[in-house]
């Protein structure tokens, strides 16, 4: 399991499919509990991520994510997933928000000042339909200021390899400008980070950094695209 940090006031972490309990074809580190996976060795990957950061089990706050633009706001501790949501926001410390991805882009955002945090899953439809303008706009009615928030991106399909049809990219790009790009292929395809940072931007947000890894490509994280069944890495992000 590989862990990038990002040591502030809050934490953000980055997992990927290395490090966990596993077998194939969802090896080894895989932390989502809905692709299949035998629901013991899920567990006791969800321990050891709790273990890695420190942090009770129960602090760990995930998401039924749908592909929505829904945006909740939590403010302890919840015994299941939270339901039918692509986006957490919290002001609570030592309370852990998690995305899970394998292709989409995990965002998590900050706002170290005002202390409120986010997780976000934004997947193609979740992008287009305003997920991420929605959480900041949330954050911001918590107290957060957009030109105060950090933005980290996480590895996630990239430009070069999301083919599409054209008239996705079309309707995609209507709704988030500057996803629409060429494939290595010559063919139509979607940078959902590109897009966002563009509409990051337009909302005030400037500190903006994102890992330009492709999880098509790299085969230390899941990718569903490159392999249908697979299993799932996380982003997380918490108020020590």
């Amino acid at each position: 399991m590989a862990l990038t940090k990002d040591f502030r006031p809050v934490r953000k972490v980055f997992t990927n499919r290395a490090g966990g309990v596993s077998a194939s074809p969802y090896e080894s580190f895989n932390l989502g509990d809905h692709v299949g996976d035998d629901p013991a060795a899920v567990a006791a990957n969800r321990q050891r991520l709790a273990h890695v950061l420190e942090l009770p089990e129960d602090r760990l706050v995930w998401m039924e994510q749908i592909h929505s633009p829904n945006v909740t706001v939590v403010d302890g501790p919840c015994d299941q997933p939270v339901e039918a949501t692509d986006a957490l926001v919290t002001t609570q410390r030592q309370l852990a928000l998690v995305v899970l991805t394998a292709d989409c882009v995990p965002l998590l955002l900050s706002d170290d000042e005002a202390g409120v945090v986010a997780a976000v899953h934004a997947g193609r439809m979740g992008a287009r339909n305003g997920i991420v303008r929605k959480t900041v706009e949330k954050m911001v009615e918590l107290g957060a200021r957009p030109a105060k928030i950090h933005a980290l991106m996480g590895a996630a399909a990239s430009g070069k390899n999301y083919e599409v049809p054209e008239a996705m990219a079309n309707d995609v790009e209507a709704r988030l400008p500057g996803s629409k790009v060429r494939t290595t292929k010559g063919t139509w395809g979607l940078d959902i980070r590109a897009g966002l940072i563009r509409q990051l931007l337009s909302l005030g947000v400037q500190a903006i950094d994102s890992d330009p890894r492709c999880t098509i490509d790299d085969e230390s994280f899941f990718s569903y695209r490159r392999e249908g069944t697979t299993g799932r890495q996380a982003g997380i992000v918490w108020l020590p």
